[in-house]
């Protein structure tokens, strides 16, 4: 699509498109993201536009499915997030040793301190394995996100348990 041809769908319609997109996700960063997402794909896709009758509907309904596909991506990183955040509990296998005992407990609560969206990456890194290239797909999330989260995550668990740690030492 030529370039005066997306400025002026952008100039007729961008701004109903956002008030649209932000009533549906109700998050200004998404609806951002919608928007651009929106007009990429008629760049790329010059004649995406052409064999519909009305411009303003075409797009509304496009702007929809984005942000039903937004709003189902947004759902299921909640739930994979708290599925994750339940199960510090379970993590750890039981011990007859009660300073183990203690140590997985401290751990474990440690771990429920840290914000759903570090615990998660901290447990898919830690005890599944998973490369940050994988934890960002799972979470979809940036891959540097993903290592800052797990980064920010660690210092805090290592300022968490330090007292633990200086009193066996």
């Amino acid at each position: 699509m030529a370039a005066p041809e997306l400025e002026r769908l952008y100039d007729e319609h961008a701004s109903a498109l956002f008030a649209f997109l932000l009533n549906f996700t109700r998050s200004e960063a998404d609806t951002r993201d919608l928007l651009q997402e929106i007009f990429c794909r008629l760049a790329a896709r010059p004649g995406l536009l052409a064999g519909a009758r009305d411009e303003r509907a075409f797009l509304l309904r496009l702007a929809h499915n984005l942000a039903v596909d937004c709003v189902r991506r947004r759902d299921t990183r909640t739930r994979v997030a708290d599925r994750l955040a339940t199960e510090t509990d379970s993590q750890f296998a039981p011990t007859d040793d009660p300073d183990d005992a203690g140590f997985r407990r401290e751990l474990g609560a440690a771990l429920a301190e840290l914000p759903v969206e570090q615990r998660a990456v901290v447990h898919l890194k830690l005890w599944e394995g998973l490369t940050f290239e994988a934890i960002a797909g799972t979470l979809d999330i940036p891959m540097n996100t993903a290592a800052s989260r797990y980064r920010y995550g660690l210092d805090k668990l290592r300022a968490r348990l330090r007292p633990l740690y200086d009193e066996i030492k």
